[in-house]
């Protein structure tokens, strides 16, 4: 008797890129169906090509969130541009998200320039839907598609999750067949030390977002499995002045402790275990000059002032 063929695995990488808080990180939250990549207020959080992993049919989609595309002023900013437009170029798809209330600005037109040099498939995503009247939409969907070749316009509300399930299972379509490249268990390879950081730093910004510079890293420096299964941590929040340190503290302690129960909560949802977090707040000046950190962030450090 004859065997039923098997369905042959797909398995790719899609890389979001678009304009800070464009709504990337959750986007691919909710792609993903678990928080992998940090959503603040604040502009350009995302720092490092965090990747999350969906599942559709027999596929396996790799999201490679970029940090966001913008008109880089310092080192950091520069390091971080260069990554995005990487991640970009190595990816099977290039998703490009826009805001549609903010409509096709400087920064969408200055990424559309760069985009249609790229040999890649591309994809259109219009976000925030929602928000603006159809007619306005459609004009906006048919102007982008003039000026580049997109394979598929989505349109879509990432934070009420309206049209994710149909342009997943057509990103499933544009993967390549092939194995899958991760452990079906394995929503992240951001490995779960580097997340623990991101969240404690989201909630640094979410508290903070009007008194901090977003100079500010976070490092987990302990990651220790006690017997009875539960996680000790230990991380350094790293700030460039002194005056800096104090806003994060707060009064006698009051602000970190709160940052502290708000990220200890929410890492050990992710870790799947109790936490037990312990917060450390130190100035170390011009780390953001420093290549080392920039290594540790997964970034490469340019060179030139």
């Amino acid at each position: 008797m004859e065997q039923p063929e098997q369905t042959k695995t797909k398995a790719g990488f899609v890389a979001l890129i678009g304009a800070p808080n464009a709504g990337k990180s959750t986007l691919l939250n909710s792609l993903v169906g678990s928080k992998v990549s940090i959503v603040s207020r604040k502009v350009q959080t995302t720092r490092a090509l965090v990747r999350g992993i969906a599942i559709e049919g027999e596929a396996q989609i790799v999201f490679v969130d970029t940090p966001g595309i913008f008109k880089p002023k310092r080192r950091l900013d520069r390091a971080m541009v260069t990554s995005a437009w990487g991640g970009a170029g190595d990816a099977d798809v290039i998703a490009l998200l826009l805001d549609v209330r903010k409509g096709i600005d400087e920064e969408a037109e200055a990424i559309l320039a760069k985009l249609s040099e790229l040999k890649r498939q591309k994809v259109l995503i219009l976000n925030k839907i929602d928000l603006i009247e159809r007619s306005r939409l459609l004009e906006m969907a048919a102007k982008l598609n003039e000026q580049v070749a997109f394979a598929h316009t989505f349109m879509i509300s990432a934070l009420k999750g309206d049209g994710i399930e149909t342009m997943k299972r057509q990103l499933a379509q544009m993967m390549p067949e092939g194995p899958w490249l991760y452990p079906e268990d394995q929503i992240s390879d951001a490995p779960l030390r580097m997340l623990a950081a991101e969240i404690t730093r989201e909630k640094i910004y979410e508290r903070l977002h009007e008194e901090l510079p977003y100079e500010s890293t976070v490092e987990t420096d302990q990651w220790q499995v006690r017997p009875d299964g539960s996680v000790r941590i230990e991380q350094t929040v790293f700030v460039e002045r002194d005056s800096q340190r104090m806003i994060v503290l707060g009064k006698g302690g009051q602000t970190i402790k709160a940052i502290g129960q708000s990220a200890r909560k929410e890492i050990a949802e992710i870790a799947e275990t109790p936490v037990h977090l312990f917060l450390f707040v130190k100035v170390r000046e011009n780390w953001s000059d420093d290549p080392e950190r920039y290594r540790e962030m997964g970034l490469e450090f340019p060179r030139g002032g």
